[in-house]
């Protein structure tokens, strides 16, 4: 529930300090004090839109935050678990509003993006704002507070996962419909492109093994002539070779080393180097030995590397990438390649995908028309009890299988009939607007006590209300602040003094600038403002009697 509520320079609200208990509170306050200012403020901190003109003015920033206690609130202590963000059973939060009209949100004073603030308030709070009889006529909220009744979400939920599992598929099988044409003159031409990548068959590192072969053979001749210079040089000449210079040397170095004996490493380093020349002079030996020109893999090896090159500038790309570009043109041609095995494998895929999101959606309508008709007589008993006797309330549930959506099949309409003898007719089309509130307040009462968030606000939802309605009113939302929090904005006293607490609303100005405050009222306090409310300006004992009488009765 909500336990603390503060705001600071929201609008013309200086600084606003509000602690809250269980049951039916109610806020009440003369006409443009700002009744439901501090519910304006709370629907900012629950992720409602943020605007500069929010800022009281003159000053830099406007901030609201809201403590809620989660004792049994599961769905809310499992979204805050999931998102990290569970700290002990109080959840906090906070929202900023600079004058320049940025926003920053926090929970547990974790700093989060606002799509969080709002997912999170939802559990948190539900708010019937005064217009919710306008929304009503809308066919989409009608369907939402069916379903909303009945705790349809997991059921919801798979259907509009079914149903989008069926649209993906059922739009690739379009696409390769619609595309067939287009796809086969593509693929005419990738199979003409890659026919002679084909043939050539070029393996993944073969251009690079097989440049470096044609790089050998083409320079043969050069490689015997200077291999065989190298080892004359080294070796084999009878002139001058470099073995004889070092032996020659060696023998030097040896005399050198007996009449110095800091000279005896170097006699072995030369010998070293020696036998790395005789090793250097047996390697080329043996390779000039091997260098045998073959004229057919001469011929070969010259052949294909000219045709990679060729088919290389063909396809516009380099040498070393056309075994990649080879691949890429094989993907594409598979991608293309639209069967009729494929097509038919499609359409079995969608057919299965569609049973299964029919089956949810088949699901969901027998579930609605179950509810609908508990719904019938639940709304319709609530409506004889706000003076409307005769009046009988039907929710249609319809199934149009040609029209499926995320939702499911059906269709739902709320109709009513005010006088007997009447038909039942879509809501718009038979209420008058003071009916109209009272048929709104009763579904309202009567869906919000299956909905699972612990906190209820309605702001003035009683418009359009007076008499022995209101009293009637009043004892519904007290009936429901017994089992969950509810907080009311109204202008009625018979709502005001159903109430097990009563906050009152008072604008001030201070200074040259306008202040609303709100205060929570003792009982003889409580008393006074019924009696306001009850007879304007002038209170008078028979108004405090009429008002102790209210405070009483509830």
């Amino acid at each position: 529930m909500l336990a603390h509520l503060s705001v600071n320079n929201f609008a013309i609200v200086k600084s606003l300090q509000l602690e809250l208990s269980k049951g039916m509170t109610t806020i009440t306050g003369e006409t443009g004090a700002g009744k439901s200012i501090a519910i304006d403020a709370l629907s900012l901190c629950l992720g409602g839109r943020a605007e500069a003109s929010m800022v009281r003015q003159d000053e830099e920033k406007t901030e609201v935050s809201a403590a809620f206690i989660l004792d049994n609130n599961l769905h809310a202590t499992r979204w805050l678990e999931d998102n990290d963000l569970l700290d002990g059973k109080e959840c906090i939060l906070r929202r900023i509003i600079s004058k320049d009209g940025r926003s920053r949100a926090f929970i547990n004073g974790s700093p989060v993006p606002l799509s969080q603030l709002k997912s999170l308030g939802q559990l948190l709070i539900n708010i019937h704002g005064q217009h919710a009889h306008q929304q009503l006529m809308k066919p989409e909220l009608q369907l939402a507070m069916l379903d909303q009744y009945a705790g349809h979400l997991d059921l919801l939920k798979q259907t509009r996962l079914a149903y989008q599992q069926w649209r993906q598929v059922n739009h690739h099988l379009k696409q390769l419909r619609e595309n067939s044409q287009q796809n086969q003159a593509q693929l005419q031409l990738l199979e003409y492109q890659i026919k002679e990548l084909n043939e050539l068959a070029l393996g993944e590192e073969e251009f690079i093994e097989l440049e470096q072969e044609h790089k050998r053979l083409s320079n043969s001749g050069d490689l015997a002539i200077n291999c065989q210079k190298a080892i004359n040089l080294l070796y084999e000449s009878e002139e001058v070779n470099a073995l004889n210079l070092l032996q020659t040397v060696s023998h030097t170095l040896i005399e050198l080393a007996e009449m110095d004996a800091q000279l005896n490493t170097l006699p072995t380093m030369l010998n070293e180097a020696m036998i790395q020349l005789e090793e250097t002079n047996n390697e080329l030996r043996a390779y000039l030995d091997h260098i045998d020109v073959d004229p057919e893999r001469m011929s070969y090896v010259e052949e294909r590397y000219s045709r990679v090159l060729s088919l290389a500038r063909k396809h516009h790309v380099l040498p070393e990438e056309l075994y990649q570009h080879h691949q890429a043109l094989l993907q594409q041609i598979a991608l293309l390649d639209c069967s009729e095995e494929k097509i038919q494998e499609l359409e079995n895929d969608v057919a299965v995908h569609y049973q299964t999101f029919a089956s949810c959606a088949e699901k969901l309508h027998k579930s609605r028309s179950r509810y609908a008709k508990e719904l019938d007589k639940l709304i319709s008993l609530s409506m004889h009890e706000l003076s409307m006797e005769k009046a009988q309330f039907k929710i249609d549930v319809v199934q149009h299988q040609g029209q499926p959506s995320p939702l499911g099949f059906d269709h739902v309409t709320f109709l009513v009939s005010t006088n007997p003898g009447q038909p039942l007719q879509p809501i718009a089309k038979v209420a008058s607007g003071g009916e109209l509130s009272r048929i709104s307040l009763a579904i309202q009462v009567i869906t919000a006590q299956k909905i699972d968030t612990p906190s209820l606000i309605f702001d003035e939802v009683d418009v359009g209300i007076s008499g022995p309605t209101a009293a009637v009113v009043g004892k519904m939302l007290r009936k429901l602040g017994e089992s969950t929090q509810v907080l009311c904005v109204t202008h009625l006293p018979q709502v005001a003094g159903c109430g097990h607490h009563q906050l009152f609303v008072a604008k001030q100005t201070k200074g040259g600038k306008t202040e609303t405050q709100m205060v929570k009222l003792s009982e003889e306090q409580r008393i006074a403002e019924l009696a306001r409310l009850l007879g304007g300006s002038q209170i008078t004992p028979s108004t405090l009697a009429n008002a102790k009488e209210l405070l009483i009765a509830a």
